[in-house]
Parts: C-alpha cells; sequence; structure tokens
C-alpha cells in the first residue's frame, strides 16, 4: 500500500496549485511537440524490456481516457456507485499497444481527452461532487478523479520526455 500512497502523492505533487482542465487540455500537445520528427522505430523501442515504449504509453493513456469517461459519467449518472479497477498490462496485451502507430493512438487519446473536457466544463457544481466508490482507492469524486488525471498525464509525460532524452 506504500508504493500506491507514493504515487498517489506523487500525481498530486503535479497538480498542487494548478488548474487541472488547462493540465489535461495542454498533455496532448506537449506530447505531440515531443514526439514530432521522431521515427516510429524509435517511438516503439522499450527503454527496458518491462517497460512501456512511448508508443505504448500513448495507447495507455488513449484506453484510461476511454476507461475515465465511463467512470466520470458513471459518477453523475448514478452517484455513489461501485467503480472497478483495471489491469493495466492486461488492457496493453488485450489491445496489442505493441502493434500500434503512436500518431494513431496520439489521434484517439487527443480525441477521448476533447470529449471528457466539453462535458467537465459543462458540469454544475453538484456533477463536480458525484462520486463513486473505487475498488482501490475508495470514494472518488468526479473533481478527485479530473485532478487524477491531470497528475496521471505528467507522471507519463515525464516517461515520455525521459525516453526521449528530453530533459
Amino acid at each position: 500500500m506504500a508504493h500506491a500512497d507514493d504515487y498517489q502523492a506523487k500525481l498530486t505533487a503535479y497538480v498542487a496549485g494548478k488548474d487541472p482542465l488547462q493540465m489535461q487540455a495542454d498533455t496532448p500537445r506537449l506530447i505531440a511537440e515531443f514526439v514530432e520528427g521522431v521515427p516510429d522505430a524509435k517511438l516503439s523501442q522499450r527503454p527496458l524490456p518491462d517497460k512501456w515504449s512511448v508508443t505504448e504509453i500513448i495507447a495507455h493513456l488513449a484506453e484510461d481516457e476511454l476507461v475515465t469517461s465511463w467512470r466520470y459519467r458513471q459518477m453523475i449518472e448514478n452517484n455513489g456507485c461501485p467503480l472497478a479497477s483495471f489491469d493495466q498490462d492486461q488492457w496493453s496485451r488485450l489491445g496489442d499497444y505493441r502493434s500500434w502507430k503512436s500518431s494513431d493512438a496520439l489521434e484517439m487519446f487527443r480525441l477521448l481527452r476533447e470529449a471528457n473536457l466539453r462535458m467537465l466544463r459543462n458540469l454544475s457544481p453538484d456533477e463536480w461532487d458525484c462520486f463513486g466508490v473505487h475498488a482501490e482507492r475508495g470514494r472518488l469524486s468526479v473533481r478527485d478523479l479530473a485532478h487524477h488525471m491531470a497528475g496521471h498525464d505528467m507522471n507519463h509525460v515525464d516517461q515520455i520526455r525521459s525516453i526521449l532524452g528530453k530533459n
């Protein structure tokens, strides 16, 4: 549990004092800037055998945005609902992230993110407080999830920056 707490603290620190919706809006552009001109072969190369490539990270962001879209909407529609966790490695295997083109993954991520931001920007104050009970993280409001996703983005942006040597 200490690892999960450390991870959550790291994500929270990324967002402290910042606008999580603006951070989320900026992420697809940041990633596009990092990968521009980088050959697909380099983007698909894993830094270590057990670590995702840049393309796999972007595919994960896209599919995580899909999950998050469902979670937001379920919490708003069914306040207090259970929220299942998911095994990101299983999703990577099932989605065959290694076969994706980075441009396709980035476009899917961008489109799903835009849809979520459009919805979030139109929520009432009460809807921001709607919540679900996450299988691993407990009670999680729409607001909490929006903050989590902004931090999650920055964690993966830092990974992409590191893999590509763009510190």
